[in-house]
């Protein structure tokens, strides 16, 4: 039989025969509602699956523990907003339970006591509340914002021991709301565009909906005058609920825009609106209708009308000088638009997936500067994460695509982003660092250009700046799926400034974000080594063979580009573990 260990999310219905006898029809159709509309997205966007549904329950398993408690959170705060303005008597309200245990799989189905004890933790939870087990509050840490009760030892039916709970209270003003500091609001503008909704009746053009955010948060990054929150903080809103009041606390942003995408054959409408935080005040609302050629235009109109509400003196032609090369052929924005999430998952899989995409783009438009960048930074990652057992042929596949998107697009952020971080993994320093500081003076609210900023020091074994660069992307993309990475930036900007204990601590963070963000471990075996902590060291160096088995030290001193004093130490403690030479 298979086992593994897994967090387990248990969730079902407060009330549910009661709310059945008064309002069958209505009751089930909510039911309905709710889950396609929140619980499922949001246990999707937490890369979790849904294991069954059971009647007025649910069970899902998570790949990590953090994604399980803030997803549950999540659930339970959009409920709340949900729900609001019904009668007590007449709201659903859910139960949640969370535990960290050993599983039986089955099949698609998984049992055993992680999993019993996760239905236990449930029925102790109060209506619109979660309860987690100690496992669980120990492995989050500080890594969830939010306060627990210790409820101390619970005996629960049918587990023949007491399980220690802490429950995180549903009806309490912490409970009730995100307890978040609000963030400084910058002096300029700030926005944050949050993933349009798509409402063609055809979910397989969810990712042309995300191209049009993605197309309009370009646009607008690219103003200096404004403070743009990055795409990728912004996506983690997608499906979800959220209270705009919330949003501004949360990311420090004056504006929200929101809106939605139909498509049906020829044709397009997109709905905006810009929606002040503060007071949730709509400043505009509009519905823009063309055909499907004219997406561009339509981009362009709605970032023109955002633009002036925010800040009139912003000149016309400011916008215009922004705007981005478009392709010859509509058919190849649809295949970079398809790549994207694909692109930015940092997985081996998922590059070949957006590689099959951007090629698909490039022979409609060899040109097409976007998709030639997007491509070059997925052969950038198959070289320095050691994905491809050719990595100098990776390396001069990524720099000879960064170098043609530059020439017909050299002014663009993004495309001088990709060639500075092509350059950088070629160790050509200096080049990359004109490029991707020349990217930051175009788009100041480039939060991706800022990480590699920080990853060019900390290959430089400049821990100040380093940290200051990294913590600048952080701020600009508080909530980024890419935060592992940073993370993982961080601890080699201390491990090069001789800071073990601190490096271990951030690479150890990265895998928690990221846990099968195996290459990680070619980095965190040999520090640990290093830290004399031989025992871990030698555990996760046979987690990075299992998952690398030829990996040699060569290899490694091929892929990464740190200095000679930090790569000879490295390779040091990788030699100590055991790795062979070629």
């Amino acid at each position: 039989m298979e086992r593994r260990l897994t967090a387990i999310l248990a969730a079902d219905v407060v009330g549910y025969s009661r709310l059945m006898e008064k309002d069958e029809a209505g009751t089930l159709m909510r039911l309905q509602s709710l889950h396609t509309e929140l619980v499922k997205p949001s246990i999707n966007n937490h890369r979790a699956r849904i294991v069954k549904l059971m009647g007025d329950g649910l069970l899902a398993e998570f790949p990590s523990i953090v994604e399980a408690v803030t997803c549950a959170i999540g659930i339970q705060r959009s409920m709340n907003d949900r729900e609001a303005d019904l009668p007590d008597d007449k709201r659903i309200k859910l139960r949640i339970g969370v535990n960290l245990g050993d599983i039986i799989v089955e099949g698609t189905d998984i049992y055993g006591d992680g999993v019993n004890v996760a239905a236990r933790l449930e029925g102790l939870a109060e209506p619109g509340g979660l309860c987690i087990s100690s496992i669980v509050h120990e492995s989050i840490g500080n890594l969830v914002e939010e306060d627990f009760e210790d409820a101390g030892d619970c005996e629960v039916k049918n587990i023949d021991r007491p399980i220690h709970v802490f429950r995180w209270p549903a009806n309490t003003e912490k409970g009730a709301k995100r307890p978040t500091q609000r963030l400084a609001m910058p002096d300029k503008p700030s926005i944050v565009v949050l993933p349009f909704d798509n409402m063609s009746g055809d979910p397989t053009q969810e990712y042309f909906a995300d191209g049009m955010v993605e197309a309009i948060t370009a646009a607008l990054a690219n103003i200096r005058s404004f403070f743009v929150i990055a795409r990728n903080t912004a996506f983690t809103y997608k499906g979800k609920h959220t209270n705009v009041r919330d949003i501004g606390r949360e990311l420090g942003v004056g504006y929200v825009l929101e809106g939605s995408v139909q498509r049906a054959s020829k044709r397009i409408r997109i709905t905006a609106q810009l929606i002040e935080t503060e007071n949730g005040a709509h400043v505009w609302a509009k519905r823009f209708d063309g055909s499907l050629e004219d997406v561009f235009e339509l981009q362009d109109q709605i970032t023109e009308q955002v633009a002036g509400a925010l800040q009139p003196s912003i000149q016309l032609a400011e916008i215009e000088r922004v705007r981005r090369k478009r392709p010859q052929d509509l058919g190849a924005y649809d295949f970079t638009m398809r790549a994207l999430p694909h692109v930015w998952a940092l997985e081996k899989t998922e590059t070949v997936n957006a590689l099959a995409f951007l090629e698909q783009a490039l022979d409609i438009d060899p040109d097409y500067p976007l998709a030639l960048s997007l491509a070059a930074w997925c052969h950038a990652q198959r070289s320095v994460y050691n994905w491809d057992e050719d990595i100098e042929g990776s390396k001069l596949k990524a720099l000879r695509l960064a170098e043609k998107a530059a020439q017909s697009s050299g002014d663009d952020p993004l495309v001088l982003s990709v060639l500075g971080t092509v350059h950088t993994i070629t160790r050509n320093y200096a080049t990359a660092r004109i490029l991707l500081e020349r990217a930051v003076s175009i788009d100041p609210n480039a939060a991706w250009t800022w990480s590699r900023l920080g990853w060019l020091e900390a290959y430089a074994d400049r821990l100040e700046p380093a940290l200051e660069y990294f913590e600048k992307s952080r701020r600009l993309s508080p909530f980024d799926p890419l935060s592992f990475n940073t993370y993982v930036g961080m601890a080699s900007a201390y491990e090069g400034a001789g800071e073990y204990d601190q490096a271990v601590a951030y690479f150890k963070r990265a895998l928690q974000e990221r846990p099968n963000a195996f290459w990680i471990y070619r980095s965190l075996a040999p520090v640990l080594a290093i830290a004399g902590h031989m025992e871990e060291a030698r555990e996760a160096y046979a987690k990075l063979v299992h998952h690398f088995p030829d990996l040699t030290l060569s290899k490694v001193r091929q892929a990464m580009v740190f200095s000679p004093e930090f790569m000879n130490k490295m390779l040091e403690g990788l030699s100590l573990l055991g790795m062979p030479e070629d």
